[in-house]
């Protein structure tokens, strides 16, 4: 997605405040997944609601910004791709959120620029120097800090939709870096939308569970506030440069463990927040070197807040 930056410190600080709104966002929608997962709402069924409901703020935005000829694309099966990589992931963050502590499955989030230094070498065929592979190792020991992986304490189901939301998100990244140079945001947006409410649709129609008021409440909530959030990194990319907001995506853990400890009473352990912590090192430092090198990567944006 093209942006245009401004060098204005009160545009900057309009950036900074954006993204930590978007950040906030997408922490409650986690937790509004892990909740109505605990009443035993379906995947798909939340699928549904996420991206049906998350066409009220989009067609809001566009309708604001871009306009509808927006949505003209002469690549449709590459919308198709990204799409189906992209809803894969979002399907095992719901997994991971509903399977692992909240902020642990915020913590893994923070990987996902770690995944896309390792498909960019190996898709895009981009050279990685060594730096930013040791960033890479450097992460993958956070990793396996926080997991735990040793008997009694490896909860395996949860890590493995938690790597799977995280593959995802690269590999969604990865292939908007591919379609970006033709396609705008918002079209990548609206199209992945689309895909994930008929997804949604389909996959319902095997298993769904009648929501009560309050449960329904939550579940159009998760859509307002995925959408909401892709509308507030969109924002903050145009208010200040990704160098500038991206650090603040961390502030996503600080949300999740608020909410997680106000919720389920639930504190992380200190293990959890070494890793972590390391993850976030290793993640920044990647982010450094790449716009060091004039790269246009950062981490999960506004077009691939799905991983």
């Amino acid at each position: 997605m093209s942006v245009v930056v401004s060098p204005n410190p009160h545009r900057i600080g309009l950036g900074i405040s954006l993204r930590v709104g978007a950040m906030l966002s997408l922490a409650i929608m986690q937790g509004l997944v892990k909740w109505v997962g605990e009443q035993g709402i379906p995947t798909f069924e939340m699928l549904f609601f996420r991206n049906f409901f998350g066409f009220v703020p989009l067609v809001i935005y566009i309708a604001a910004t871009t306009g509808w000829s927006v949505l003209k694309t002469t690549r449709p099966m590459a919308h198709a791709t990204r799409a189906g990589i992209g809803l894969v992931g979002m399907v095992c963050m719901f997994g991971a959120v509903q399977n692992l502590p909240l902020t642990e499955a915020a913590a893994f989030n923070f990987t996902t620029p770690i995944a896309m230094t390792a498909l960019s070498a190996l898709v895009l065929k981009e050279y990685v120097g060594p730096h930013r592979w040791a960033a890479v190792a450097v992460g993958f020991i956070g990793v396996l800090i926080m997991i735990k992986p040793a008997p009694g304490h490896f909860n395996a189901i949860g890590v493995l939709f938690a790597m799977g939301s995280v593959i995802g998100g690269a590999g969604a990244s990865v292939t908007i870096r591919q379609i970006g140079a033709t396609e705008k945001g918002a079209t990548i947006v609206f199209y992945f939308t689309l895909a994930g409410t008929l997804l949604g649709a389909v996959g319902s129609l095997f298993g769904w569970k009648q929501p009560d008021l309050p449960t329904l409440a939550l579940l159009i909530s998760i859509g307002l506030t995925g959408g909401l959030a892709q509308i507030l990194l969109t924002e903050a990319l145009r208010a200040a440069p990704v160098g500038v907001v991206a650090p603040f995506d961390y502030t996503q853990l600080a949300w999740a463990t608020a909410i997680s400890i106000m919720v389920w009473n639930d504190l992380p352990g200190p293990l959890t927040l070494i890793g972590a912590s390391i993850i976030a090192v290793s993640g920044g430092y990647i982010l450094y070197r790449e716009l060091k090198g004039g790269l246009a990567v950062s981490p999960p944006t506004a077009v691939d807040e799905d991983g």
